[in-house]
């Protein structure tokens, strides 16, 4: 028989074999190209399919860990969850039996958007299975309004309702807010904590992380637009003087190091055609996360 090459498999990393296998894989990536309520630019729906293209360009080798950390525990990527047209909460409602069901089978579940609203479906259903989180959010928005636009089930109210479960929400970056919201966090110090951008900037925050999540179990939430706009500047709304890459890597592998993480999603990527460098940070990001949740001491 001819021998043949054949492309990288269109899988997150470029995974094949049993590295993809959702038998043997222990992390699951789940893509949910589902944008029904951005209120500015949009283009969130094209995220996850150009953060898997993009990822079978990443590096596997990690030098903060001296190795291909992929290779020692494989990530399975599923079907794009398809968006439900019933509306934001029929959506969130099919979010979270689909997160439901991957969590349930112990697997590490990573969500690509898509809009952040996404993100209310994947904390029901971590609420279900493990009962008490905390939200550790990097994001230049609040999005702790009750509603917008009509709907509660909006992305600008996503961190709202994870606070309906019960959860602290830990934000870092945020640099965009509405007096609503300064309202919200003025009345609920104990369970949310803002660290705004120059907050974060100053230095200093991370031991006041680290007594709060101690722990615990940890749902993370990373919008692109956190990061400063010169870094990813693909997004529906860009803030200025966002946070850095080291600065978004400090927080993440100090969340890693004291808290379980039990599921993280990345979202609101909107590529925009021939700037593929958003495309590709992304992707490196996310598996940056990976490395962080799996490869723990």
């Amino acid at each position: 028989m001819s021998h043949y090459e054949y492309a990288t498999p269109e899988n997150f990393l470029g995974l094949e074999g049993d590295l993809a296998s959702y038998a043997t894989a222990k992390v699951v990536v789940l893509p949910i190209p589902y944008e029904a309520t951005v209120s500015f630019g949009q283009g969130a729906r094209g995220g996850p399919r150009a953060i898997i293209n993009a990822s079978r360009q990443v590096e596997l080798y990690d030098r903060e860990f001296d190795c291909e950390a992929a290779y020692s525990y494989g990530v399975h990527t599923l079907p794009a969850l398809a968006p439900h047209t019933a509306g934001p909460e029929a959506m969130v409602d099919a979010i979270t039996a689909c997160a439901h069901e991957h969590l349930s089978a112990g697997k590490l579940l990573v969500g690509l958007g898509g809009e952040h609203g996404i993100s209310s479906g994947f904390a029901r259903a971590i609420h279900a299975i493990h009962g008490d989180f905390v939200l550790v959010q990097i994001d230049a928005h609040s999005d702790l309004r009750d509603s917008y636009e009509g709907s509660p089930y909006s992305h600008a109210s996503v961190a709202r309702r994870i606070a309906d479960l019960g959860a602290p929400i830990l934000q870092f970056g945020i640099r965009s807010i509405c007096l609503e919201e300064m309202d919200y966090i003025r009345s609920t110090p104990d369970t949310t904590r803002v660290w705004f951008n120059d907050e974060v900037h100053a230095g200093g925050h991370l031991p006041e992380l680290i007594s709060r999540i101690s722990g615990k179990k940890v749902f993370l939430t990373i919008d692109v637009d956190g990061l400063d706009p010169s870094i990813i500047p693909a997004t529906g709304t860009p803030e200025p003087h966002g946070l850095s890459w080291v600065q978004t890597l400090d927080i993440v592998r100090t969340v890693c190091a004291h808290a379980e993480v039990v599921a993280f999603d990345c979202v609101e990527l909107a590529p925009i055609p021939g700037m593929h460098s958003s495309d590709f940070i992304t992707a490196k990001l996310i598996y940056k996360v990976m490395n962080y949740v799996m490869m723990k001491a």
